[in-house]
């Protein structure tokens, strides 16, 4: 598995913005699917973003068009740029990872992720 540590996390208000890291440890990083996933307050986790080793980008009907996910190998580490935030917004995100070559990898479902940080918390006030 690969340790990830995320940090970004804060208190913006509405229509702010947010860059969320995810370190990741580990000689291999660029070979994972890496994937954002958030939980609020008395609901389940959610699904957020993910990218593919290979690049290839899937996006939340929710956040499409506002989040922006991307990722360094350099640098083993994967990035959430979060726009136009809104109150709805709010939750503790998580960063995973997975081995996307793995046969069942489905970038959307948190149980192909096989490691994941320990979340950052994000707000937005409206």
């Amino acid at each position: 598995q690969v340790q990830l540590v995320e940090s970004g996390g804060g208190l913006v208000q509405t229509g702010g913005s947010l860059r969320l890291s995810c370190a990741a440890s580990g000689r291999t990083f660029s070979s994972y699917a890496m994937g954002w996933f958030r939980q609020a307050p008395g609901k389940e986790r959610e699904f957020v973003a993910a990218i593919r080793s290979s690049g290839y980008l899937y996006y939340s009907d929710s956040v499409k068009g506002r989040f922006t996910i991307s990722r360094d190998n350099a640098k083993n580490t994967v990035y959430l740029q979060m726009n136009s935030l809104k109150p709805d917004d709010t939750a503790v995100y998580y960063c995973a990872a997975a081995d996307g070559s793995r046969y069942g990898y489905t970038p959307t479902r948190d149980r192909s992720y096989d490691s994941w940080g320990q979340g950052t918390q994000v707000t937005v006030s409206s």
